[in-house]
């Protein structure tokens, strides 16, 4: 009897246990669970549906998983960009029109309500027309500037109360942070993919300049051919970068992408619109990312910072009082991890700005005021003066007392661009070769460089350096 009695009191407690669990503990639990949870139905391959749970998503409040407002935000701000050029250019997405010209197409962002564009140098360059579309209306292009040094170029429609974007501070994004990319892959317009952001200061050692700047921003995002040019947005819409570069075997999306950080293309647009040029700052040191073999060199016992390689004479950083075996830790307030940092921080300033440059020397810290100057040495503004000439088939500039002193050359003339006939295009020279003389003659000026040529006959040496920063000779006659 006694046992039955305690069967039945068995069964009753299990029974009050479950119904207090269900209704105190188990309801309230799903109902928390419900209001932070977006519920969303999907059809599967034999037509039924299922209802799935998604985590809480990108700050809209809601725990919606989406990128509408992003999307919606930033699409209308970017366009659709065509050229047609008699070069051709192997970045983005191209087809065939007829025999001897190419057409390409990249994106754009909209940078003012009056019509000022922002874009991949690489998109536009060579181009002999630029067309944008924007909400299906097309228009003619001006190319008001380029900065081959990161890859942007501005240009300019005649059109009014565009919609345009707003920048974001790029130097706040963190790693992890969710972003979407918006651009025009393989010719279809107003594509937009989400990832998030992998990393910071990316030095790829892909921008073929004199003074590249280098510090993108890497994401997953999906960026393909044709993206170039476009936008890379945090989850307001607000721009946080360019999209600029893949790193792929095959030519399309397979998982790194990279955006010139937004900061740096704030300063860059505003230059090509105010000067035609960028108004580049140098601090007069080159500098290099640390590792076991530098450290063990200099006897460095800590691994933060960049190491002061190489000090040029006469520039801010030796008038500082700066030296080789320097370890520079922060530019003002900023810290310095990696060339691309620094490099990255320099970009922002203008030449005339004095920045206070914190480093280690034998162990001990230290603290100098440099005065960043322009190119030329000074704080003054300047224009890129390109020299055409029509006998060499070729665009010449003179070297900057910058290179000259990097290069440890007196004078010297690069090669910007060669046009399809002429001397340099007939005996294979190479765009961006620096010519120091002819004939042993020195040339400091692009018409020092026609001249000589011109008045050269039989076996004509040019002696100069290449992209490299390699000492090479042209050989070859003239009758």
């Amino acid at each position: 009897m006694k046992g039955k009695f305690l069967i039945l009191f068995c069964l009753i407690g299990g029974f009050l246990g479950a119904f207090s669990y269900h209704r105190f503990v188990l309801l309230p639990d799903l109902a928390q669970r419900n209001s932070s949870l977006s519920m969303y139905e999907t059809e599967n391959q034999n037509g039924l549906h299922l209802i799935s749970e998604m985590q809480d998503g990108p700050g809209n409040g809601t725990g919606r998983m989406d990128f509408v407002t992003a999307s919606a935000v930033s699409t209308p701000c970017v366009v659709f960009i065509k050229t047609v050029s008699g070069v051709q250019n192997n970045f983005d997405w191209f087809f065939f029109s007829n025999p001897g010209r190419q057409a390409g197409s990249g994106s754009g962002v909209i940078f003012s309500a009056d019509g000022y564009i922002v874009t991949n140098n690489h998109v536009i360059e060579d181009a002999e027309t630029i067309e944008v579309i924007h909400n299906k209306t097309t228009y003619k292009a001006k190319l008001i500037g380029t900065d081959p040094g990161s890859d942007i170029a501005v240009i300019k429609i005649e059109a009014k109360s565009l919609p345009f974007i707003k920048i974001a501070d790029s130097r706040k994004v963190k790693v992890g942070e969710w972003v979407v990319a918006v651009g025009n892959p393989f010719n279809l317009t107003s594509t937009v993919t989400a990832g998030i952001v992998s990393a910071k200061g990316r030095n790829l050692n892909i921008v073929n300049s004199a003074f590249p700047i280098e510090a993108f921003i890497q994401t997953d995002a999906a960026i393909n051919p044709g993206n170039s040019g476009g936008a890379l947005v945090n989850t307001k819409g607000e721009l946080i970068g360019i999209n600029t570069a893949i790193y792929s075997k095959t030519g399309s999306y397979s998982g790194y992408g990279f955006a010139v950080p937004s900061d740096i293309v704030a300063k860059i647009v505003k230059d090509l619109i105010k000067f035609g040029e960028v108004q580049k700052a140098f601090i007069g040191a080159d500098v290099l990312d640390l590792n076991s073999e530098l450290a063990e060199k200099y006897n460095i016992d800590k691994m933060n910072g960049v190491l002061v390689n190489s000090v040029l004479p006469d520039g801010a950083a030796e008038k500082a009082g700066l030296e080789k075996g320097d370890v520079i830790l922060k530019i003002d307030d900023a810290n310095v991890e990696s060339r691309a940092n620094f490099d990255e921080e320099i970009a922002y300033r203008d030449p005339g700005a004095n920045v206070r440059v914190t480093f280690r020397r034998a162990g001990k810290l230290k603290e100098a005021i440099c005065l960043l100057t322009n190119k030329d040495g000074n704080t003054s503004k300047t224009k890129r003066e390109i020299f055409t000439s029509g006998k060499l088939g070729a665009e010449l500039e003179a070297l900057s007392k910058v290179e000259r002193d990097r290069y440890k050359v007196e004078s010297g003339v690069r090669i910007v661009k060669i046009s399809a006939r002429g001397i340099f295009s007939q005996y294979g020279f190479e765009e961006g070769f620096i010519i120091t003389s002819v004939n042993n003659i020195k040339c400091n000026t692009p018409q020092d460089v026609e001249e000589n040529l011109a008045n050269a006959r039989g076996k004509i040496l040019l002696e100069g350096i290449n992209r490299q920063g390699s000492k090479g000779v042209y050989q070859f006659f003239s009758y």
